[in-house]
């Protein structure tokens, strides 16, 4: 299952979408802003009915 979750950028504070695979699991990965091209740590956490349960973007070079 594909989620589309909109995060916030925790370098520049811009909103962009990006696209979660929900049957992965629970994830950890790294993914540029659109935006500033800053790494952003996206922490994935899938409920065990398989939605998308929450998404943490936080910056990779605090």
């Amino acid at each position: 299952m594909l989620e589309e979750p909109v995060i916030n950028c925790p370098y520049c504070g811009e909103s962009f979408s990006t696209v979660v695979d929900c049957t992965a699991g629970n994830q950890q990965y790294v993914e540029d802003c659109f935006v500033c091209c800053q790494p952003i740590v996206l922490s994935i956490t899938v409920a065990p009915d398989g939605s998308l349960d929450a998404v943490d973007a936080a910056p990779e070079n605090p």
